[in-house]
């Protein structure tokens, strides 16, 4: 008999399982879990439906508008501040209305990128908006500086959400390979924002009231809203519902905070080496070091640990955070060196800013359309950071004309511009489609601290060789002009080298983060270019 064959003659319906065996196969059933899996954390079944052209179209003009309300009120207040100040009598506190929005704005970065994994794309961007728009009508109402200050803060609440969310959405709607040129949009609605805001803020305060600097955002955040929402049940969908680890989000919030305040106030509330920024630094550090010995401990952490490693989230961290730090830095300080070494006015030191801000983002445009085309995406980048390395050594160890020091600026911002798209991207395209947001948010909050340190840096090295007495970032406006116009010029020149040597390392380290990071393939095909206008 063929060994294939039945060895039976009864029909196989007929027949039993033996005893023992059939025991041993209800015994192995009854282990099989029976865990029933959410319908909303299934695999889809199939891909998305691909959105077309001009859905992509709409959804990027919204977000454009979306990230451009985040822009402009950064900068918005800052020329208001003198009649705000005169309306409640109060100048004293006045720093405060910028400084809350700061705060809250940085602290919420990561907890919104990881909501946003959580919760959905849709959910976040409209409560990031909400708190944004709530925040605004109750700045343009508040009857004192004390409401003002807290509404500011609220509203830093909402706009702190905005851009990782933003950046998230891009990363749902287009690859990789292609989000580079996206990204240097949004470099230029940033940009946009952030020169138009104190021309704006100063009209509607001259001529208008300082109020409508709030309520403008009313209408631009409707017209954001009714972009976006209809669209947004096209959006592929990757956040998988989770538990919130609430307690490391809180932990890691105030350890930003305070660290934050310790920026703030060091060296101009309180001496660099005074108790209170001590005991405030050591608060900070302890807060840091038990939001990381919870993250080891928790089951899902709010931001797992292990997501900050490997071998191209560290180094595009560090590479975009150097790269902003320098350009925030330089865009804080220089206004007091072209005063005082070029004799600009006011108003003239800021156009002298413009190429910076402006030509940063053709550097940006550069290399968002360079990752489209090329196999070896990064190599513009090291190029660009290599580069603006260079030039920052230029302007540290020569004294240049105007025009010679605006030449080499704008070689030095078209560099440094280079590395945005790039560290964004490579990012992005190394984690799981289900924590782009936390990873994005992560890199905000980064991004936004380093900002900070790099202009207290900058600050710190200015008054240990102008002397203490200097009033800096922009205070010198309204009561230390004085003291200012009596600094000599080629005292403003020494520090400056010492500020545009500071400048020349945090380039260099950036170029030796792109070269270290690993270039993994862009993940998706290329797609058309999208035309933003008809």
């Amino acid at each position: 008999m063929n060994k294939y064959e039945r060895q039976s003659r009864f029909p196989a319906a007929r027949q039993a399982l033996p005893q023992d065996i059939a025991g041993d196969i209800a015994e192995e059933i009854s282990r099989l879990p029976s865990e029933v899996i959410e319908l909303s954390e299934a695999p889809p079944l199939a891909p998305p439906t691909a959105l077309g052209h001009d859905e992509v179209r709409t959804i990027v003009i919204s977000l454009m508008l979306t990230m451009f309300l985040a822009a402009l009120d950064q900068t918005i207040v800052a020329t208001a501040l003198p009649t705000i100040g005169r309306q409640f009598q109060d100048v004293t506190n006045l720093s405060w209305v910028i400084t809350a929005y700061l705060l809250a704005s940085t602290a919420v970065a990561p907890v919104f990128g990881t909501l946003s994994d959580i919760y959905g794309r849709r959910a976040m961007i409209i409560t990031s908006l909400s708190l944004f728009v709530a925040g605004s009508v109750l700045c343009a109402i508040a009857p004192s500086m004390t409401m003002l200050i807290l509404a500011r803060g609220l509203q830093g609440l909402g706009g702190g959400g905005i851009m990782p969310v933003v950046q998230t959405v891009i990363s749902d709607v287009v690859s990789p390979r292609e989000r580079g040129r996206y990204q240097a949009y949004f470099s230029s609605v940033w940009m946009a924002g952030g020169i138009l805001g104190p021309v704006v803020g100063g009209v509607f305060a001259e001529h208008l009231h300082w109020s409508m600097i709030f309520w403008i955002n009313l209408p631009l955040a409707a017209a954001a809203l009714a972009l976006l929402l209809p669209k947004m049940s096209k959006i592929p969908v990757f956040h998988r519902k989770r538990e919130v680890d609430w307690l490391g989000g809180v932990l890691l919030m105030a350890s930003a905070v305070v660290f934050m305040l310790v920026l703030t106030w060091g060296g101009t509330r309180f001496p660099w080496l005074s108790p209170t920024i001590a005991a405030m630094l050591g608060a900070s550090i302890a807060l840091a070091g038990s939001f990381v010995w919870h993250a080891r401990r928790a089951d899902e952490p709010f931001l797992p640990l292990s997501l900050l490693g490997g071998s191209v989230v560290p180094f595009a961290m560090g590479a975009g955070g150097c790269a902003l730090g320098a350009m925030v830095g330089l865009t804080v300080h220089l206004p007091l060196y072209y005063e005082v070494v070029y004799h600009l006015t006011a108003s003239e030191a800021g156009l002298a800013l413009i190429p910076l801000a402006a030509i940063s983002t053709c550097g940006a445009a550069i290399a968002g359309r360079t990752m489209a085309k090329v196999r070896h995406y990064k190599r513009v980048a090291i190029v660009g950071t290599s580069v603006a390395a260079a030039g920052a050594v230029v302007m540290a160890v020569t004294t240049l004309p105007l025009w010679g020091l605006l030449v080499v600026m704008s070689v030095f911002a078209l560099g440094l511009g280079t590395t945005f798209p790039v560290s964004v991207v490579s990012l992005q395209n190394s984690v799981a489609r289900a924590q782009v947001g936390t990873v994005t948010g992560a890199m905000n909050f980064f991004r936004a601290l380093m900002a900070s340190f790099t202009v207290a840096a900058f600050a710190a090295i200015l008054l240990m060789t102008l002397g203490p007495d200097v009033s800096l970032a922009g205070e010198h406006h309204a009561a230390g002009a004085g003291v200012v116009s009596s600094i000599p010029v080629a005292a403003m020149i020494t520090a400056f080298r010492y500020v545009f040597g500071a400048t020349a390392v945090l380039l260099t380290t950036a170029a030796i983060c792109m070269i270290t990071m690993e270039e993994r393939p862009l993940a998706g095909p290329a797609a058309a270019p999208v035309q933003m206008a008809e």
